[in-house]
């Protein structure tokens, strides 16, 4: 395995062996890590059990190098996903799987598979990421056991025999006729017909005593996924973007987490969370995502609302808190909303969610606090009075469902006249819970009325008095 393919076919087959003596299974986890991590004794005592063939297979060692996520899961499973943020070494995981797959003891000899299935989301993507990719396959292998590329047959051959094709998740019938005994599906989440392209691979993948699968993947709120990740005979490891930020720039993880931590996009394409998404909600992610921005302008006017709850134990549901704004140009029909901070609170005294909605009032400039009274009555006004007698404050009452009540608001945001600043990631999640037949996840959604009735206040109500203007007498 030395790169230059030097030494002898028992020199080469015993690198291996050589290297993963040093290490125990604690150690191989991560070796690099546990390494660096240690005193300098540590490492010289590593360095001084190689051999030279072992020193220079060392950067060709994925063992060493890989992090807890990157590596195969142990038991009896028939697929293994990787769900990773943007960047966690996904690619690379796979590329390596394959090669743990495919290669022997030295380079002619078999591996556990033969006839392998790249799957991308096109042909392009399968070929430029997973065979020639940075982390793909052929920048992971040492020369002497590196694959050949036979482009018009868009297929990869190793010394000992192996096969990887590359398929198109687009082309779905591609799949129907070839059989394999492994396959690294890449992206699922993002091919445009997961279901049918996944089926036919399953049809497909039928050679040998233990034909596996790994899928890399960003996660996204889709069925074929969802239902993938909760199959018994599925593993799933995980990672967020930073897990890998040695190999990645700082500059880069500081704007993405300035600009998406907190927010229901950031879950997904930086910590790799598999968010779900009730079916018909009112909201999705890709809204939410074309509704996230950094920073906020000057406003013209901003409100505090306030969804107290009905009582203030611990087990009681959340006291809902939202900051909203509006930049006025125009008339009130192209007003544009800025949603800029999620204050809700759970199991709060009347007197701690008071204090909270107050002083948010104060940092904000705000110029109303708009609070539902249907569950506390006069009780609300009396204790906020208790904080300032002279607050503005308007009392709203609930007389639609909270589904009716979110449906105008739902239209603003499809309009693309709301904007969200970062750390709304909570407040997000119970909108894409919210369908026309009711909130689908657990308890009551608290954030969310919070929410409508801030819109509500900020750019419902003055399209409706714009619309329908009062009628005055005048006097002869």
């Amino acid at each position: 395995m030395a790169p230059d393919g030097g030494g002898t076919e028992p020199e080469r087959a015993a690198t291996f062996r050589s290297c993963r003596s040093i290490l125990t299974p604690r150690e191989a986890r991560c070796a690099a890590v546990w390494l660096a991590s240690g005193p300098p004794e540590r490492e010289r005592a590593f360095l001084e059990g190689l051999d030279d063939h072992a020193i220079t297979a060392l950067p060709w060692l994925f063992e060493v190098w890989a992090l807890p996520h990157q590596f195969p899961p142990a038991g009896d499973w028939r697929t293994w996903v990787v769900l990773g943020g943007r960047g966690a070494g996904k690619t690379r995981a796979g590329s390596e799987w394959v090669r743990r797959m495919v290669e022997g003891g030295t380079p002619e000899a078999p591996g556990a598979a033969r006839r392998v299935a790249l799957v991308g989301e096109t042909l392009d993507q399968a070929r430029d990421v997973m065979v020639f990719g940075e982390s793909g396959i052929v920048a992971c292998t040492p020369p002497d056991r590196r694959p050949r590329w036979h482009a018009t047959r868009r297929r990869l051959e190793w010394p000992n025999g192996a096969q990887a094709q590359i398929f198109s998740a687009r082309d779905a019938e591609s799949l129907r006729g070839p059989q394999f005994d492994a396959a690294w599906a890449d992206e699922l989440a993002k091919w445009p017909r997961p279901e049918a392209a996944w089926d036919m691979l399953q049809f497909a993948l039928r050679l040998g005593d233990d034909p596996r699968a790994c899928v890399t993947t960003t996660p996204r709120n889709v069925a074929a996924l969802k239902r993938l990740v909760h199959l018994p005979s599925t593993a799933v490891t995980h990672a967020p973007t930073e897990a890998n930020r040695a190999h990645l720039a700082e500059s880069f993880l500081q704007e993405v987490r300035a600009r998406y931590g907190g927010t229901r996009l950031g879950r997904q394409e930086l910590d790799g969370e598999l968010l779900d998404e009730a079916e018909g909600a009112l909201w999705s992610l890709a809204t939410l995502e074309a509704a996230s921005v950094a920073e906020a302008p000057e406003l013209d006017r901003i409100v505090v609302a306030v969804d107290p709850p009905a009582t203030g134990r611990t087990a009681s549901d959340l006291c809902g808190i939202v900051v909203a704004g509006v930049k006025m140009e125009g008339p009130p029909r192209d007003w544009v909303g800025w949603v800029l901070e999620d204050l809700s609170l759970a199991g709060a005294s009347p007197s701690a969610w008071a204090h909270r909605a107050v002083a948010a009032m104060d940092r904000w400039g705000a110029d109303r606090l708009v609070a539902e009274v249907n569950q506390g009555g006069d009780m609300v006004k009396q204790v906020l009075d208790q904080f300032d007698p002279t607050l503005p404050y308007r009392a709203v009452h609930a007389t639609r469902s909270k589904a009716m009540r979110a449906e105008p608001v739902a239209a603003l945001y499809e309009q693309g006249r709301v904007k969200h600043l970062p750390g709304l990631g909570e407040l997000e999640d119970q909108m894409c819970r919210m369908t026309l037949q009711g909130y689908e996840g657990q308890g009551s959604p608290d954030r969310l009325d919070a929410l409508v009735w801030a819109l509500t206040e900020l750019m419902i109500l003055p399209v409706r008095r714009m619309r329908d203007p009062g009628i005055r007498t005048l006097a002869r």
